[in-house]
């Protein structure tokens, strides 16, 4: 919060600039502390929401190529308090960034049949989850569709709570995360060659800031861009023993209570 300083010198009240306004976070938590997850893997429901689950905490969890065999998982996943968002159906970059099916890298797409088919995934989330709103994170970062940022279209649609990308803002930390456009909510990622020492760092970063910190994760313990599962658990067990301090939540929900607790 502000602090506005006044001193009375010769009759005149000079008053300083308040300080950088910062967010209210709950029971006087000096930031929060959001863990995502991208591409619905396996390692997810295998190692990070066991991991969580233990813990007592709650993460949020981007699908896409969502297998037959893993509904009733993720479904149980909801039901236990994560959060699960959109992140389309099949996962479309562009074409140089990996092997992919030619109907599905961003190319063969315009904004029109993109914005269709993140509308399809809130379909399937909400027969996972019975919830109506739905945040998103665009596929490999890109908000592309034949070239072409569909950003404001999806915007405009109203089909997304928020969208959240990949590159992290240095002044998020810092920020009063009610002024935060939603369609471009930043991230830092975490994988290969990540421990929990750095990623304790990234949080003191918001702590002394008052604002947040939104973890980017893809593999925890296997599958790919891979996060070692011993410096997850590590980290969430920090976490945990410091819930006084950070309060750890959902995307969704830490924008909801920033947006309803502005700083001052």
């Amino acid at each position: 919060m502000g602090v506005r300083l006044a001193l009375a010198i010769g009759g005149l009240i000079l008053a300083a600039l308040p300080a950088s306004a910062q967010t209210r976070w709950p029971n006087g938590a000096k930031a929060a502390v959001v863990l995502t997850y991208d591409d619905a893997l396996e390692s997810h429901l295998a190692n990070a929401i066991p991991a969580l689950d233990a813990a007592g905490l709650k993460g949020t969890f981007f699908l896409a190529n969502v297998k037959e065999a893993d509904v009733d998982r993720w479904r149980r996943a909801a039901m236990s308090g994560h959060e699960l968002a959109n992140h389309t159906m099949f996962h479309p970059c562009t074409h140089d960034v990996y092997p992919a099916d030619p109907r599905y890298v961003s190319e063969a797409y315009t904004p029109a049949s993109m914005l269709r088919e993140i509308a399809q995934m809130n379909v399937l989330l909400h027969a996972l989850d019975g919830k109506d709103r739905h945040g998103m994170a665009t596929p490999c970062g890109q908000s592309l569709a034949g070239g072409v940022d569909y950003l404001e279209e999806l915007r405009k649609a109203g089909t997304v709570t928020y969208v959240r990308g990949v590159a992290d803002a240095p002044s998020s930390a810092r920020a009063d995360v009610s002024k935060t456009d939603p369609m471009r909510v930043p991230s830092r990622p975490f994988d290969v060659g990540a421990t929990a020492e750095k990623m304790i760092a990234y949080v003191r970063e918001a702590e002394q800031g008052g604002g947040w910190a939104v973890f980017l994760f893809h593999g925890v313990g296997g599958d790919y861009t891979v996060l070692s599962d011993g410096e997850h658990r590590k980290f969430v067990a920090w976490l945990a023993q410091h819930r006084g301090e950070v309060w750890v939540t959902t995307l969704q929900e830490a924008l909801d209570w920033a947006k309803a607790h502005p700083g001052k």
